[in-house]
């Protein structure tokens, strides 16, 4: 049976209840994390936790507890689960408050939940994944900047959408001004003439932690890295594309 943090509390899956009143339910206002269990230890916990507050600090979100203490919950979750393998969602919603967007009266929630992993079928990392570029644009950095993990995904699920009804799993989204972003839930990189190539943050995309993991080995491979503006004849053109996520 799975069990589900709430606020301090493990509850069973089907009683694992915030309200309908929450403004994470009714708004997307929000921040999480989606961070991988390998070997029953949490992948970069420390950047994942890390990530998670500064994108609550962006949307003023003060999340109740400190990072210390969040990431013991999100261990002892794990435990509780018994999981070698698996997928955490850490969760924290602006909370229950009126119907209407000011926030003051709102408590946070802070939600952890631990499950097996969703991934892509076995033959497409052997022999690759197709995917489309979509036509609608990554947010723009002025309105809700990508950088930030919040709950309102409806920019990306909008673009996998138009994904699937192409017959593809993954979109490849520009930015505003017609340059390469990121896929809706993976980052980018190109190899060309052995040469390791990424969008930087302006670009307008999360910055991942799986992105940075292959960045950081990279350097430590000695593979020429650089983050640099990428455009569609970029993608076409490349020896290599891969793309990175949890």
């Amino acid at each position: 049976m799975t069990r589900v943090y709430i606020n301090g509390k493990l509850y069973d899956r089907d009683e694992a209840k915030v309200s309908v009143y929450d403004h994470g339910f009714l708004y997307g206002d929000g921040v999480f994390e989606g961070i991988r269990v390998y070997n029953g230890k949490v992948f970069r916990h420390q950047e994942h936790i890390d990530r998670l507050y500064e994108s609550a600090k962006s949307i003023a979100l003060e999340i109740p507890i400190p990072p210390g203490e969040m990431l013991k919950a999100v261990e002892d979750t794990v435990k509780a689960n018994n999981k070698v393998e698996g997928y955490i969602r850490l969760v924290v919603s602006r909370g229950p408050g009126n119907l209407g967007l000011d926030p003051r009266s709102c408590k946070p929630n802070v939600i952890i939940i631990v499950d097996d992993i969703a991934l892509y079928p076995k033959e497409l990392y052997e022999n690759g994944l197709k995917i489309v570029t979509s036509s609608l644009i990554r947010n723009h950095p002025n309105a809700l900047n990508p950088r930030i993990k919040s709950l309102n995904y409806l920019n990306n699920i909008l673009a996998k959408i138009e994904a699937i009804r192409a017959g593809c799993l993954e979109a490849l989204m520009l930015n505003h001004k017609g340059e390469v972003a990121e896929c809706t839930g993976d980052n980018v990189f190109i190899v060309k003439r052995g040469i390791l190539k990424t969008p930087p943050p302006d670009a307008g995309i999360l910055e991942g932690v799986t992105r940075n993991a292959v960045m950081e080995l990279a350097k430590k491979s000695g593979v020429p890295l650089v983050e640099s503006t990428l455009t569609r004849h970029d993608i076409y053109a490349a020896d290599e594309c891969f793309l990175t996520g949890t």
